[in-house]
């Protein structure tokens, strides 16, 4: 798990895309290489100017990222449809839900609180076995009751510190299928809402323009209140 920074009233809610990481189980790993090393820039630009270019090859459920409905569903808005306002500076609400082996968490779970327009991030401690082995065994998911009550309260966008908002131990996916379906942003693999309150805090996971995409990696970030 990352380490929070909380410089200038920001703390960091997302995981680092490294070489080598294995963010979802059975997809591949992204590759991070030199395109244009800096001893070969060397060799276009004058003495003591030198430049790197990255080259990345990942599939685009990579860290911690966010799914729109083009991942869902054909006819859906793609990353280069979604507006701005529906990623940035979001008014927020984590909602404490710590890991048991049940492992499902249902909608009394977010009853009595105000999720009406807001992002709603389900903080479960599951992001402290990130990149080990234990990270796809179970985990914490929402039900369909779950979805549909933050579907029918009018929630946002809705995040997990898991690596799915869903049950994976079959084929259906009814989380994704009512959130999505609703217009509601999903962001899976969030870590550090230790570090952020219940409430006072907006909530931003930017991603790309991106045509004909329905998932991207994103910088996602709490922006603490200076009250």
């Amino acid at each position: 798990m990352d380490t929070a920074r909380s410089e200038g009233g920001f703390v960091d809610l997302s995981h680092t895309i490294e070489h080598g990481l294995v963010t979802y189980k059975g997809l591949p790993a992204p590759v991070i290489c030199d395109y244009l090393s800096r001893a070969a820039s060397r060799e276009l630009y004058a003495a003591g100017t030198e430049f790197q270019i990255g080259r990345i090859d990942m599939v685009a459920n990579t860290g911690t990222y966010l799914d729109c409905p083009f991942h869902r569903y054909a006819d859906g808005k793609d990353l280069s449809e979604v507006a701005i306002e529906a990623t940035t500076d979001l008014d927020a609400i984590v909602v404490r839900a710590p890991y048991t082996p049940a492992q499902a968490i249902g909608p009394e779970t977010f009853r009595g609180r105000e999720i009406r327009g807001r992002a709603v991030l389900v903080h479960t401690g599951w992001d402290a076995h990130w990149n080990t082995p234990g990270y796809y065994a179970g985990g914490p998911f929402l039900t369909a009751g779950a979805a549909q009550y933050l579907r029918d309260g009018g929630a946002r966008l809705v995040g997990i510190d898991a690596h799915n908002i869903d049950d994976t131990r079959g084929g259906e996916r009814p989380v994704h299928s009512l959130l999505l379906g609703a217009g509601i942003l999903i962001v899976e693999h969030l870590c550090n809402l230790a570090a952020v309150p219940d409430e006072g805090f907006a909530f931003s996971a930017t991603p790309p323009k991106f045509k004909g995409v329905g998932t991207f990696p994103v910088r996602a970030m709490a922006k603490l209140s200076r009250r």
